[in-house]
């Protein structure tokens, strides 16, 4: 086997003890790429098996989404044999990740402090939701993060109820910061010998995340608040209706501006002082958005879609999800990849990452619970017996 499909990560050992969302994303992003992750779950699975409809063959989909490459192993952590099976995983491991209430897993010698003392050079990654200090005993669910956040604050109608995000953003978010968290901190090892904890925890992943709301609070001592799909700082910067749909229309600099204003016929718009410039179009936006309307409404916004890219206006209309799939499709990015083969083979969103060498690689569908327990449990008792000969 090449090392290119062997992926970048080949011969790193994860143990994952973190469940629902924020930790499995961040571990099959690290299995793509060839890390070997074994995931432990307690008897009951994890949670996300149980989250449905809707289901395929009687999994879960959520499940299926953030669960491929991994092999499962059940064990209980009340039980001392299991937890002894465990403790030997963390040891071997090259990176432990959970997401466990902090301090949770110090009782059954699974925390940073029991393993690393085993095992110096793991790159310990650990997900809370307000951290490891005051918040610790807040649960950390990722609704809850898009309220305390303020990001329901932004989100819907200025007149209306604040809204929560269609995904949970705040969990796959603090996701990637713990798979870039660990990347790093195996770097840092590759340098030093050392290892390392690596803490997230969703809130602070929300902060960063809502970057130029976040900004415009701590730099500028402005509170944002919700303006539907309207920018606080660009125009036009939103959906704008056709004959048929609304169009997302994103001229955010002067050029783009005027390049949108020949396409619609008008390009005299752009000379105008009230428009000239993104500050004066922010400050006229109503005054400016019933004259881009009016010739957006004269086709569809599929025709003005292909228009407008043509000259370089950035624009795109808005999708069902079906949708969404169908023009990475149109746009070359084979968005969907199959996992495992014949009965076990699963359609899964692609990894979002393309390497030139080192391409991701889907080797395992989304596990069974204990799929692999007898494998594992056989392993890790050999490495006990051999440890105690």
């Amino acid at each position: 086997m090449s090392a290119a499909s062997r992926g970048p990560l080949d011969g790193l050992l994860v143990a994952d003890f973190s469940r629902i969302l924020a930790g499995p994303y961040a571990t099959m992003l690290l299995a793509d790429l060839g890390a070997d992750v074994v995931k432990v779950e307690g008897p009951g699975g994890d949670d996300t098996r149980g989250w449905m409809p809707p289901v395929r063959d009687g999994v879960s989909t959520y499940y299926l989404g953030i669960n491929r490459g991994k092999r499962s192993i059940a064990l209980d952590f009340r039980d001392e044999e299991d937890a002894r099976l465990a403790r030997e995983l963390a040891r071997r491991a090259d990176v432990v990740i959970e997401n466990f209430k902090p301090g949770g897993l110090a009782k059954y010698g699974l925390d940073h402090a029991s393993v690393s003392a085993g095992n110096p050079g793991v790159v310990y990654a650990s997900i809370s939701g307000f951290g490891a200090g005051p918040g610790r005993d807040v649960p950390g669910y990722d609704l809850m993060v898009q309220a305390i956040s303020g990001l329901m604050s932004l989100t819907g109608d200025p007149d209306g109820p604040p809204y929560r995000a269609g995904i949970s953003v705040f969990d796959v978010m603090a996701g990637n910061h713990a798979a870039i968290g660990i990347l790093a901190a195996l770097r840092h090892r590759d340098a030093t010998g050392h290892g390392q904890l690596v803490e997230v925890n969703l809130l602070s992943s929300a902060l960063t995340g809502l970057v130029n709301h976040s900004s415009s609070y701590v730099a500028g001592g402005t509170v944002p608040y919700r303006m539907g799909n309207a920018h606080p700082s660009v125009f036009p910067y939103e959906p704008l209706p056709t004959a048929d749909q609304d169009l997302i229309v994103t001229a955010a600099n002067d050029g783009q501006f005027r390049k949108l204003c020949e396409v619609l016929g008008i390009p005299e718009i752009a000379d105008d002082p009230r428009f000239r410039h993104n500050a004066d179009r922010t400050e006229h936006r109503e005054e400016l958005r019933p004259l881009l309307v009016e010739r957006l409404r004269t086709k569809t916004a599929l025709e003005w879609f292909d228009l407008l890219v043509d000259a370089g206006v950035p624009c795109g209309p808005i999708n069902t999800i079906d949708g969404g799939f169908a023009m990475a499709e149109r746009f070359g990015l084979d968005p969907v990849v199959e996992v495992g083969e014949g009965d076990r083979a699963v359609p899964t969103p692609r990894h979002p990452i393309r390497f030139s060498e080192t391409p991701a690689a889907y080797r395992l569908p989304p596990p069974e619970l204990d799929e692999h327990g007898a494998e594992l449990r056989k392993w890790l008792q050999d490495c006990l017996e051999d440890d105690d000969a």
